[in-house]
């Protein structure tokens, strides 16, 4: 399976199954397009009625690079791994991530929150220490021959459950060496709580921090606000500033969320940019289709021409010394995951798991709430295995509408939880968030060819010199 597409003056083509990409002048586009419903000879008769000025010898001599990279293994390769994704479904996991909701409740009531402004469609409460110690004690248990072992503090607003957060980091600091682990701690906030001593805290154990920012003033006030109504732009900008500057070159990153009301994100985007911030996310809003701020089917063409619009500036932004790392566009073209990551799925359900402020354990944090999908607990373990091994067959070769897509080995499948609320099913697949990952991928791809083209051109010129 190969995938053709031209964006800002490259014609590209991706082989699925091998994971090759080819930068080709039009000419070896037009051939490469009808090589395998057409011979030799009526694809020559195309292209020399389209590209009349080409000299025969120079079209079949194209043909035959084609032909070269196909015994080559990087065009038109078979799809070897379908096999082997049915033998990971009969694999035994361990655990190696937990996402711990310390708080379900928080100090802002954004009307878009998938968490219900925090309380997950319940009571609000707080993590103690005494659940949040026995959380890391069921890891510790249960993660096998998991070396790294990824703690994340969510909420809600987890600040709210401060004490407890320092607290269950020392306890987990404490078990590293007696139990030959690492942890790695990641905290999303929304930075009302910010203040100096939970900067520096933040700042020397958490390996990633999550800051929330919609963009523009007007753009995250609209939805983002305190629970008095009003917005929290003008508080939190401020103090996400002075945190990222004395973050140094440790992980962060200034996540959005885009909706219906701005499908001009990518001005969001470069409002934060020029802001200082340089590891940015935007993600669009999953949420009742009836919403006035949902997107629709017909902002797809804008938010295409958007990912278009970040993907240019940003190659403008780089070369002028000022880039940004944009989270969905960060491709490795040389090694990337392993072929097991890449079907295997997101590990939610199996090798990840959410826990509730009183022990329940659930797929993800945005199954919390479904009580069909609460999976057991963290004293008694997984009690309904049967779950488990649902979510264990959960990835891009467990759904037909995956199988002729040619970025299914870039998604495994998607996000199983908006594949279940999209279609009632986790095999389901939800096509408008399958849409943009497709586009976002084709622009990261194309960032990768033009940086490649860029760094040999430079290699050329100091040889030269």
């Amino acid at each position: 399976m190969i995938h053709q597409y031209k964006l800002n003056g490259c014609n590209i083509v991706l082989d699925t199954y091998s994971g090759a990409v080819h930068v080709v002048d039009d000419l070896a586009y037009d051939i490469i397009a009808n090589y395998e419903d057409h011979a030799p000879e009526q694809i020559a008769a195309m292209v020399l009625e389209k590209y009349p000025d080409v000299p025969e010898q120079d079209v079949y001599e194209t043909i035959g690079d084609v032909d070269q990279l196909k015994k080559n293994g990087q065009l038109f390769t078979e799809d070897t791994y379908k096999d082997l994704s049915f033998d990971l479904r009969k694999r035994k996991t361990y655990i190696k991530a937990l996402c711990l909701n310390v708080a379900h409740t928080c100090n802002l009531s954004c009307e878009y929150c998938f968490a219900s402004q925090g309380k997950y469609h319940g009571a609000r409460a707080i993590m103690s220490y005494e659940v949040g110690k026995r959380a890391i004690d069921f890891l510790l248990e249960n993660c096998g021959f998991h070396k790294n072992l990824d703690v994340d503090f969510f909420g809600g607003e987890p600040l709210m459950d401060w004490k407890v957060v320092k607290q269950l980091v020392a306890y987990a600091r404490g078990k590293e060496k007696e139990c030959g682990k690492t942890f790695r701690f990641t905290l999303t906030t929304n930075g009302m709580l910010l203040k100096d001593e939970v900067i520096d805290f933040l700042n020397k154990e958490m390996h990633n921090v999550v800051l929330s920012l919609d963009g523009r003033k007007e753009v995250h006030d609209r939805l983002r606000k305190t629970v008095n109504g009003k917005g929290s732009y003008d508080f939190i900008v401020p103090k996400f500033q002075d945190f990222v500057k004395k973050r140094g070159d440790k992980e962060y990153y200034v996540r959005g969320t885009f909706t219906h009301n701005n499908v001009d994100f990518t001005n969001d985007i470069f409002h934060m940019a020029d802001l200082g911030f340089d590891r940015l996310s935007m993600e669009p809003v999953i949420c009742d289709p009836k919403e006035p701020y949902a997107l629709k089917q017909e902002d797809l063409p804008e938010i295409y021409r958007q990912y278009e619009i970040l993907a240019k500036e940003m190659l403008k932004r780089e070369e002028k010394g000022h880039g940004f790392i944009f989270y969905h566009y960060m491709l490795d073209l040389t090694e990337g995951p392993c072929i097991h990551k890449r079907i295997s799925g997101c590990g939610s359900g199996t090798e990840y798991l959410a826990v509730t402020p009183w022990g329940e354990l659930f797929p993800c944090h945005q199954f919390v709430g479904d009580e069909s999908y609460s999976m057991g607990n963290i004293w008694d373990g997984i009690t309904k295995p049967e779950l488990q091994n649902e979510f264990k067959q959960v990835n891009c070769y467990s759904k037909p509408e995956c199988q002729d897509c040619w970025a299914k080995l870039y998604c495994s499948g998607g996000c199983p939880a908006n594949a279940l609320h999209a279609t009632g099913s986790l095999n389901g697949n939800f096509e408008f968030s399958c849409d943009i990952f497709r586009k976002r991928i084709e622009c990261a791809i194309m960032i990768k060819v033009v940086e490649s083209m860029r760094a040999m051109e430079n290699d050329k010129q100091a040889v030269n010199k």
